[in-house]
This record gives C-alpha cells, sequence and structure tokens, in this order.
C-alpha cells in the first residue's frame, strides 16, 4: 500500500546549512523509488501551527518509505537539516 512522508518546516534557521541539506537529500534518492507529490510549493494553512514549507513524497509502501528515511545517505543529510530548520516528519499509510 502507498506510504507517504510528509514534511512541514516550520522555521528556517541557517540558510547555508539548509543548501547543504538539499544537496544531501538530492545524493541521498539513489535508487529509492519516490515520487514527489509536493516540493515548497505555495500552501495555506486552515487549521493549526504556521508552516514555512511542505514537501509530500510517494513511496510504494512503508518499508520503501524507511528504507529511504533510514538510509546512510539520507541520515547524513538530515543532519544538516536538523541544524538548519525545524520540522515535523510524518510518515503516513495510504488507503
Amino acid at each position: 500500500m502507498t506510504a507517504y512522508v510528509v514534511m512541514i518546516r516550520e522555521k528556517m534557521r541557517d540558510e547555508d546549512a539548509f543548501k547543504d541539506y538539499a544537496a544531501g537529500a538530492r545524493a541521498a534518492r539513489g535508487d529509492h523509488p519516490i515520487t514527489p507529490l509536493a516540493f515548497y510549493g505555495p500552501h495555506q494553512v486552515l487549521e493549526g501551527a504556521a508552516a514555512e514549507g511542505v514537501v509530500i513524497l510517494s513511496f510504494p509502501d512503508m518499508d520503501a518509505a524507511r528504507a529511504w528515511y533510514d538510509s546512510p545517505a539520507y541520515a547524513e543529510a538530515r543532519a544538516h537539516r536538523y541544524r538548519a530548520a525545524d520540522y515535523r516528519v510524518l510518515l503516513v499509510d495510504g488507503v
């Protein structure tokens, strides 16, 4: 069943570190079966906390999403994201 990674950027703290994250995240895609559905495009917050940016990635299933998220390449990129900005990241199983 399709699974989705939803990344919500709440606050940017370091744009240079974010550039490092972006480059590392691109490289971490590797041969993982990722389909981007939304990528920092215009959005409207209808309820809840503000969001500076939103990314939605589709994967064939939860295992594929976890394989990407837990991969050494993405773990290295994530370290830059932790320094760059505050995020909420969700893994959601589709219906």
